[in-house]
């Protein structure tokens, strides 16, 4: 049995080529994500070890906020001179280093990095911890001299004696480029700017007497640990945040982790969708190849091999596609793995791939993954090859499948999709947004699986529906196509159900994503009543000077600021929540529309008060009048009144929690140190939109990182964040299609193996060999239309349902992007076509005897 199944399995190595190439996709996608990650992981572990120091003083901080205020939380400079005294500290130096700023040139260009990474302006000053070293130049000395990272200097073809403008929070001055540094170990993609350490605090934070940090070294045989708790002792428990080389990197590694995450993720993905998609193109093969051999399977039980032995030499096969699938996706990920690392390179982050690693977990997790696929795959084709009677053996090849009937199918069908059904019914009348997200998702899982077992029954009424103007319009030919795809629904129905996963999921999520962009552009019809709208390209607070320069511009009217802010709140059902705050200035009215539930903007913005959603109010207590304890950064505490409440689907705190915000002057008392995030602009009387557009852009032309956006801007900018997420889902269906061209060219090929004689029948009396590659394209298109239709109609489903819940968080219009359908099923036509160009090719040039003769 072993020798038979070895000679199968080389006799059909060609046919088995294809499903092994979904088994290569799934398994590099899996590996590729664990190396790279790893990878990515140990190289930034060793520099955030060798580059931290003994122990950090930090400020005390226990607000997170994704939104900046643009304040930089500092510490005294003389904690580093006092903490010097103590026993056991070799050294200590006052940090300073700031991401607030914005670098350019002498052209107005910016000088940071495109790709999201930050610019950081710091003090020189060099440690054996250092991760650079001057390569050129010398270091600064005084106020108008700075160092610039090599890499930097490189993209942005910055040389010694180049002059260069900071941004800074204090405000802008101008510096010489004296020198270059080179990173000596990974660059993490940052523009890093060095200036003087003599000058620096009062450059970058406003004050000689502030610093960011205080880094102190060890003496020998005093342990990180021993020194932070002797510098705890001398400052105080609380007052400041103390954190040793471990701990330091460790927290640099978390935040590090998130980044990784998102790519992490996203290959797993590719790898689910690769996975998905592939179990179906197995199982056909296996079910095909299983039918063709049914004498030769026959013939083995007649000879005296017993149903486990059967059932075992198939699966012996499967295991042998997922060992050789496996290994050549291990080396597939290992070169999708060193792609990414060059990738990163492009974006400013430079890894060594000869630094590459390659855990424990990488190889175990392709080879569970390639064998468990395959072989789960198999199991189904694996227990109908043992049902083969030994007469088989004596009859002719038959289809297995065929005219059995499909009863079984229909009711566990049925039964799943009405538990999918009711769980999407559920989703739609809930009230809760998290309860109806979970129903989704179970929703989604379970009528995607009915689907899947219903299938086949669905294959005759939709195809004939499909397929019912070919006979008019192709003759005969149109005819034996359609049969052809009617010939066998459980065949049919696993074909296009490859390629039903993927546009089921571009077709919910094109409703979702359309949906959204109308809502925000209903949102922002009905909130915007500013002319323009001034925030930064990367959504980071800028500095004083924007806002002066901007009210300073001619035909500048009104200009009302706003500024975020991390705070926490003690609400009355006792629950802390940290969230982010809104500060404005007076006039909110004239620039944007808020509605309240009660209370009105004068009050929400008045003295001592803060406003907050509705909603948010009824769920934990709170009333109109309410004393809430609120924290800001740096601990600072204060009672604000609870003045207004909103209807959050049209409140300016949207997209926060709580749509917390309040006047101007308690942001700038309690965070004093802020920069503004937005301005809000009307033109003033006698000047239009145009004129003031035109003077914006001239008096901000200094301030790159700077946009000028009215309300169409602001929209498109909405429409292009949603964008990302549809790149994502099409670039998953990219995958899915590529997977599903390939059972589609598997399925044809393998039928026109077992329609040889047939063809050779239909040759002998007269079809030509065009009309034969005709068919079979027929055949392919009818198929993948039939898979786009069923993919389509579920993905509007789930669309429906996503939307339902988007309306719960205030998003609640519907559309439906038709031209994107449409255009999916006029690409599925395609699909078919180019699958059908092999398989019909060779059936055309099989030679008509042969055919005839063949067995």
């Amino acid at each position: 049995m072993l020798k038979a199944t070895l000679r199968s399995f080389l006799a059909h190595k060609g046919r088995l080529l294809l499903s092994a190439l979904a088994v290569v996709l799934s398994v590099a996608f899996v590996a590729g994500s664990l190396i790279f990650s790893d990878t990515v992981t140990r190289t930034f572990d060793r520099l955030f070890a060798s580059t931290s120091a003994d122990v950090t003083v930090g400020p005390k901080d226990d607000l997170n906020s994704q939104i900046p205020s643009g304040a930089a939380e500092t510490v005294p400079a003389a904690l580093a001179a006092r903490i010097a005294e103590l026993d056991g500290v070799a050294a200590s130096h006052a940090d300073v280093s700031v991401e607030n700023i914005t670098v350019v040139d002498s052209g107005n260009e910016s000088v940071g990095p495109t790709t999201g990474a930050p610019t950081v302006a710091t003090d020189w000053y060099l440690t054996d911890r250092s991760p650079l070293e001057l390569t050129s130049g010398r270091a600064p000395k005084g106020a108008s001299e700075a160092l610039l990272d090599a890499d930097t200097a490189d993209s942005k073809d910055v040389e010694i004696g180049d002059n260069l403008t900071v941004l800074a929070q204090p405000g802008t001055f101008k510096v010489e480029i004296v020198g270059i540094a080179t990173f000596t170990t990974t660059n993490p993609g940052a523009a890093l700017v060095f200036l003087d350490s003599a000058t620096a605090p009062d450059q970058l934070l406003g004050s000689p007497d502030a610093a960011t940090s205080i880094s102190v070294d060890a003496s020998p045989g005093v342990t990180d640990a021993v020194l932070k708790q002797r510098i705890a002792a001398e400052l105080g428990s609380g007052a400041y945040e103390l954190k040793t080389a471990d701990e330091q990197a460790e927290d640099a590694a978390a935040q590090l982790g998130g980044f990784l995450d998102v790519i992490k993720y996203v290959m797993l993905g590719f790898a689910g969708i690769a996975v998905l998609v592939g179990v179906f193109l197995i199982v056909n093969t296996f079910s095909m190849l299983i039918a063709q051999r049914t004498r030769e399977l026959g013939l083995l039980r007649a000879l005296g091999a017993d149903r486990r032995q059967v059932r075992r030499s198939v699966l012996t096969e499967a295991l042998l596609l997922g060992l050789v699938g496996s290994t050549l996706g291990l080396a597939a990920g290992i070169g999708l793995a060193a792609g990414l690392i060059e990738l990163m390179a492009a974006f400013g982050m430079n890894l060594d791939s000869t630094e590459m690693v390659i855990g424990v977990a990488t190889p175990v997790s392709a080879y569970v993954v390639g064998v468990g696929v395959t072989f789960v795959a198999a199991f189904l084709p694996a227990r109908r090859a043992s049902g083969v009677s030994p007469m088989a053996a004596l009859a002719d090849v038959e289809v297995a499948g065929v005219g059995r009937p499909l009863r079984v199918r229909a009711v566990v069908g049925a039964v799943v999709g009405a538990a999918g059904a009711a769980a999407l019914a559920g989703c739609v009348a809930s009230s809760s947004t998290s309860t109806s997200a979970s129903l989704l998702g179970l929703g989604v899982v379970l009528t995607l699986i009915a689907t899947v077992i219903a299938g086949p029954l669905l294959v005759r009424p939709v195809i004939r529906v499909l397929g019912g103007a070919f006979p008019a319009l192709f003759g005969s030919v149109g005819r034996m196509s359609q049969r052809n795809a009617l010939r066998n629904p459980r065949r049919t129905g696993a074909t296009a159900a490859a390629l039903m996963v993927g546009l089921a999921l571009v077709g919910g999520m094109s409703v979702a994503s359309a949906s959204m962009s109308k809502s925000f552009d209903e949102q922002i019809d009905k909130t915007l009543g500013a002319d323009f709208v001034i925030q930064n390209s990367n959504f980071v607070p800028f500095s004083q000077e924007v806002t002066d320069k901007v009210r300073g511009t001619d035909g500048a009217g009104l200009v009302v600021r706003q500024r975020f802010s991390a705070v926490a709140v003690r609400l009355p059902d006792g629950r802390r929540i940290e969230t982010t705050a809104t500060g404005y200035e007076p006039r909110l009215d004239d620039v944007a529309r808020v509605t309240y539930a009660q209370g009105n903007t004068a009050a929400a913005l008045g003295d001592g008060n803060i406003a907050m959603d509705a909603d948010f109010a009824k769920d934990h207590g709170v009333r109109l009048g309410n004393r809430i304890p609120v924290e800001f950064p740096a601990g600072r505490k204060t009672e604000l009144t609870v003045a207004a409440l909103t209807d959050l689907e049209s409140a300016e705190g949207f997209g926060t929690q709580g749509g917390l915000f309040f006047g101007f002057a308690t942001i700038e008392k309690y965070v004093p140190s802020g920069q503004d995030s937005v301005l809000y602009v009307n033109a003033a009387s006698g000047t239009s939109e145009d004129e003031l557009r035109a003077n914006l852009d001239a008096a901000l032309d200094p301030y790159p990182q700077v946009q000028v956006r009215d309300l169409a801007d602001y929209k498109e900018l909405v429409h292009d964040q949603i964008a990302v997420l549809l790149y994502l889902v099409y670039a998953l269906l990219g995958l899915a299609i590529v997977i599903a061209v390939l059972g589609v060219v598997n399925t044809l090929a393998l039928s026109v193996v077992e329609r040889t004689r047939e063809i050779g029948l239909l040759r002998a009396i007269g079809l030509s060999r065009r009309q034969l590659r005709r068919m079979i394209r027929l055949e392919s298109v009818v198929i993948a239309v039939f898979g786009a239709v069923l993919g389509l109609a579920l993905g509007l489903i789930w669309g429906v349902c996503v939307q339902q819940v988007l309306a719960l968080q205030g998003m609640t219009a519907f559309a439906v992007p038709w031209s994107t359908i449409i255009a999916v099923v006029v690409g599925s036509a395609v699909v078919g076509i180019v699958a059908a160009l092999l398989p019909a090719l060779r059936a055309s040039r099989m030679n008509v005897l042969t055919a005839i003769a063949h067995e």
